[in-house]
């Protein structure tokens, strides 16, 4: 049981004490409406990507008494339901009125009970973690209508030049797609920046996945983590990965790899078709959260900034709130994305050797139902430092630098 003498030590704590020496303002913040208090905001992402400093950001900008709980602090280690009551006392008592954060709140069992009774007393209520579960099935009916989600990825390209204070360009993009967006990795050298981005893998999948599902080892997991961060990109079936890499089963292969998508280490990328059956059983395309993580736990010793490129695009739309997919005819043609509002191939370099491959997938996808725009998808072709504007089969095709396009 949680003593109130140990609560009230760490509600002491300053609530900013673990700032950022550089703290970079987030450039996607969500839209929470606070008064009245009805709805809990939920940060959620990948270990070390910012969420903390982001609800320090909002904290910082809400007025009013606030107090924030560290979740992974150790003096609540052991933290359950039966204590809940104990929280519910104090804040009453000493803080009645106070905004309450919770950091990392995966680390305590039916901690949606706490959160519907902070919400039900009247208080404000942010809360973050490292786990997609809290963006669905673990809200429960408990908070169903009752929360605000919002991913935190690790730093865009802005973000990235905001604190590595450097001037935007082909150069700077470069960087930015082999070190990625991790502020831990980005404020020392790009060696150290490689072992802390392997580490934050092992933490990761040992704290987040192991611990959690209660797995026996971790070898099977390590081994499709790695395959995956080494394969950006490209459509890989359950039965591929399972056969390929000698894992168990393809159930258990597609568990991994479900374990690993929740610990938000690799986001998937659906298939386009009308059909929701197709849909469902096309084999998706993984990509990284993060691009310097990739590269960091990459056996491939030439990097493919194609590849990265596509990755950092992805991200780019995912911030944006898009749900793209890809489009494909095997063997004839592909779109790297396509949303209701646009159709995007990616290449590092546009040249007359791939021009036609990369053209031919645009103008296929062009075609495709569920365009949001009366007059078609913009067709954008996103490489690492051209500029142009096509037409081919009376269709007009914008090729932009990424520097001039991520966010």
């Amino acid at each position: 049981m949680l003593l109130r003498e140990t609560l009230r030590s760490v509600l002491a704590a300053p609530a900013d004490g673990n700032i950022a020496k550089r703290e970079v303002t987030r450039r996607i913040r969500p839209k929470w409406k606070t008064s009245p208090a009805s709805h809990a905001l939920v940060l959620t992402g990948v270990r070390r990507c910012g969420k903390s400093t982001l609800q320090g950001q909002i904290r910082r900008g809400i007025k009013g008494p606030s107090v924030t709980i560290n979740l992974e602090d150790t003096r609540l280690y052991g933290l359950g339901p039966e204590d809940f009551a104990t929280i519910i006392s104090v804040l009453d008592a000493d803080h009645s009125r106070a905004a309450v954060y919770l950091d990392e709140i995966q680390e305590v069992p039916e901690w949606q009970r706490l959160v519907r009774a902070l919400l039900d007393s009247g208080r404000l209520v942010c809360l973050t973690g490292s786990n997609a579960s809290l963006l669905g099935r673990e809200m429960g009916s408990k908070l169903t209508g009752r929360h605000l989600s919002h991913a935190v990825y690790p730093f865009s390209f802005q973000e990235f030049l905001e604190y590595t204070k450097q001037k935007s360009g082909a150069a700077a993009l470069v960087d930015y797609l082999m070190r990625g967006g991790f502020a831990a990795a980005l404020g020392v050298a790009p060696d150290q920046g490689a072992t802390l981005l392997r580490e934050l893998l092992r933490d990761v999948v040992h704290r987040d996945i192991v611990t959690r599902h209660s797995l026996r080892t971790a070898r099977p997991l390590m081994t499709l983590a790695l395959h995956l961060l080494a394969h950006q990109g490209q459509p890989l079936s359950l039965q591929a990965l399972s056969k390929g890499l000698g894992l168990p089963s393809v159930a258990q292969t597609g568990r991994m790899a479900e374990y690993l998508q929740d610990a938000w280490l690799m986001l998937t990328l659906p298939r386009y078709s009308p059909s929701f059956k197709q849909r469902v059983t096309s084999p998706p395309k993984y990509y990284a959260v993060d691009n310097g993580l990739a590269a960091a736990n990459s056996p491939n010793p030439t990097p493919d900034l194609g590849r990265k490129l596509e990755n950092a695009v992805l991200l780019t739309l995912r911030r944006r709130g898009a749900s793209p997919t890809f489009a494909t005819a095997p063997h004839e043609w592909e779109c790297d994305f396509v949303t209701p509002e646009l159709a995007i191939q990616c290449c590092a370099h546009l040249t007359p050797e791939n021009r036609q491959r990369e053209l031919r997938g645009l103008i296929q996808a062009a075609a495709l139902p569920g365009s949001a725009k009366k007059n078609g998808r913009e067709l954008l072709v996103i490489t690492l430092d051209q500029e142009d504007a096509l037409t081919e089969q009376g269709h007009h095709i914008r090729v932009i630098p990424a520097w001039n396009w991520l966010d």
